[in-house]
């Protein structure tokens, strides 16, 4: 039996960049059907790729800070088609040529390439962005294509606001007297809160519950696998978080969501237009997404405009069926990862 052609992708970054690419992933899964799609990505996030349905495996891949990883580990002959979706320079290029496969799509493409991609536009959306590039090489691709099933796990908390105030960079963590004030607030409207974090940031989500008298049933802490962590989200009456992960988890899930956006405007990075989603954000110069200090337009945000936002979402009660699963209520088909 002819084994089936091999697809490696390359976006070895975080949780938000991999779900932000799932439209791209899934023009790419229904352009090549009979293809093996193994995506490249840091071994913390398999749990998540697989999930989406878009892939039937991983190669294990990362580099300190956002790098372009070496992916010398690939296993067996040079994959048929390779997909550069880490980035715009030759650096990921180059990572996916050294592999020799038959065909490579890239921003940075190979000279001569067989078809010019898209050029590169910073003031583009990410989704639109990757979608683009796809459509320049003949892939449809929809941006907001992002929904993803709810898994089957249970939720640890069903039906509470769950609150997030960590995130990659000091750039887009809002300030955790603030998160504690939204806390206590939304307690005293009747609403169970819980906080969760990454698994580097139990002292962040301590200082929050502390400073907020939360119980500790409703501190979770130590990283939440991702099953559980969908599961919550899935599950939750609204989600509160800068511009991180679990933002975009509550995107694909349908849950309403507010997310404060600092250094990187919500037209690059936001969730696609929703009555259910809000990002809140305050224009001002562009900042360093990745820097070490909150972002001053983040700063802007207040307490006051943060809960009000959530409680306005709150009383409009929870999506109608129609829309819980996206604009369209519908979660697009994608043919089944093979095992």
């Amino acid at each position: 039996m002819t084994a089936a052609p091999r697809l490696l992708v390359l976006r070895a970054l975080g949780l938000g960049d991999l779900l932000a690419g799932v439209p791209a992933l899934r023009g790419i899964r229904r352009a090549h059907p009979g293809h093996h799609i193994v995506l490249a990505l840091p071994p913390a996030l398999t749990e998540a790729a697989l999930a989406t349905g878009t892939v039937d495996g991983v190669l294990p891949a990362e580099a300190p800070e956002r790098g372009v990883p070496s992916l010398e580990h690939w296993p067996g002959p040079p994959p048929d088609l390779a997909i550069d979706l880490h980035g715009n320079g030759p650096e990921s290029r180059d990572a996916l040529a050294a592999l020799r496969p038959g065909r490579l799509l890239a921003f940075a493409h190979p000279d001569p390439a067989p078809r010019r991609p898209a050029d590169w536009r910073p003031d583009e959306h990410e989704r639109e962005r990757w979608c683009r590039f796809l459509r320049a090489y003949g892939i449809p691709a929809d941006p907001d294509d992002v929904r993803l099933p709810a898994p089957d796990a249970p939720s640890p908390a069903p039906g509470a606001v769950v609150v997030h105030p960590g995130a990659e960079a000091a750039a887009r963590r809002w300030p955790a007297e603030r998160y504690a004030e939204t806390v206590r607030r939304l307690r005293c409207a009747g609403h169970r809160v819980v906080l969760t974090g990454g698994p580097k940031e139990d002292g962040l989500v301590l200082d929050v519950a502390a400073r907020a008298a939360l119980p500790a049933r409703d501190v979770l802490r130590g990283g939440l696998p991702f099953g559980a962590l969908s599961a919550l989200i899935a599950h939750a009456a609204l989600v509160v978080s800068g511009d991180t992960g679990p933002a975009h988890l509550a995107v694909a899930h349908g849950t309403p969501s507010v997310t404060l956006f600092g250094p990187v405007p919500p037209h690059l990075w936001g969730p696609p237009p929703s009555p259910h989603h809000r990002a809140l954000w305050h224009p001002g110069p562009p900042g360093d997404p990745h820097g070490t200090a909150p972002d001053p337009q983040l700063l802007r945000i207040t307490a006051d405009e943060a809960t009000g936002a959530v409680l306005a979402l709150l009383r409009s009660g929870p999506p109608s069926a129609p829309t819980r699963k996206g604009d369209d209520d519908r979660v697009p088909p994608v043919p089944s990862a093979r095992p």
